[in-house]
């Protein structure tokens, strides 16, 4: 019985192997690299929306309903030209810092306390089930009672914003850390303070990370609905006073400038700061891709 002739293919060389890898392998054209940039993706598009917004209130010709994008780009120039915005621009910064710094660290300790001791736990599982809910604009009224007209009850509005939602994302990053880095940070000998800061928030830095950016949400979108409430502290409002200033004086370009002054900074924050932070630590341990 014979044996069916076997055809052996010709084995290839290792540069015929790279040469049909690099054929695999196509080249991304100018365009398609150009569009793989997630900042151009972006801003495309906005351009978009800032095209939607001139057509639509060009159709409407209403500039008290709805001002068209180039004059409220015009009232924006004016109001920092005449140093207006800049003034209260800064004024909200600086309540926003007083407050989002109070609640970090009140956050930082609360969560300390929870994973080190048992009665720390189930105090900040009771505290963040009681006021997480509770939206800060509704302690205002207190606020005003407690601490009167001024920043001091901003800056107590805003740490409520920021301190439970810090709190409760650190806590469950803690809580997600994996057995084996705890039995390592054990095994050096590691404790207290020392372990939560070479062990457990080096682990958990997503987690905390994603709740700093809620708590910045959070409190700047507060801050701003405290100023449009009240604002006014020595006569100087910041930006939410800005804008219900304007619109008792039906200065509806002006109202839009301030609006449009809010979500730049937003913008800023969010695609400068805070993906400046976690292009330097999140992406550059590997843990996102």
């Amino acid at each position: 019985m014979t044996s069916p002739n076997i055809i052996m293919a010709p084995e290839l060389s290792q540069n015929q192997r790279f040469d049909n890898l690099a054929a695999v392998e196509q080249k991304l054209s100018p365009v398609e690299m150009i569009w793989d940039i997630g900042a151009v993706r972006k801003a495309l598009i906005i351009l978009v929306l800032a095209v939607l917004w001139q057509v639509y209130a060009s159709h409407l010709d209403n500039p008290l309903l709805f001002p068209t994008l180039s004059d409220t780009l015009k009232t924006l120039v004016d109001r920092f030209a005449d140093g207006t915005l800049p003034a209260r621009i800064w004024t909200t910064l600086k309540i926003l810092l007083m407050g989002y710094s109070a609640g970090t660290v009140l956050a930082a300790l609360l969560t300390v306390l929870a994973i080190n001791t048992r009665i720390g736990t189930d105090f900040l599982e009771t505290m963040t089930a009681m006021f997480n809910p509770l939206p800060a604009i509704s302690l205002l009224p207190l606020a005003l009672i407690w601490f009167g007209l001024g920043a001091s009850s901003l800056v107590f509005v805003l740490i409520h914003s920021v301190l439970w939602a810090v709190a409760l994302n650190t806590h469950s990053g803690f809580l997600g850390v994996s057995r084996t880095l705890r039995m390592v940070g054990a095994n050096y000998g590691l404790s207290g303070f020392s372990y939560v800061t070479r062990i457990l928030i080096p682990a958990a830095f997503p987690s905390i990370l994603t709740g700093l950016k809620i708590g910045w949400a959070f409190a700047w979108r507060t801050l701003i609905a405290a100023e449009l409430v009240f604002g006014v502290s020595s006569g100087q409002g910041g930006l939410g006073w800005f804008i219900f200033e304007n619109r008792n004086l039906l200065d509806i370009p002006a109202v839009f400038a301030g609006l449009l002054t809010v979500i730049v900074i937003g913008l800023i924050v969010e695609n400068l700061v805070f993906q400046t932070i976690e292009r330097h630590t999140i992406l550059k341990w590997g843990m996102k891709e």
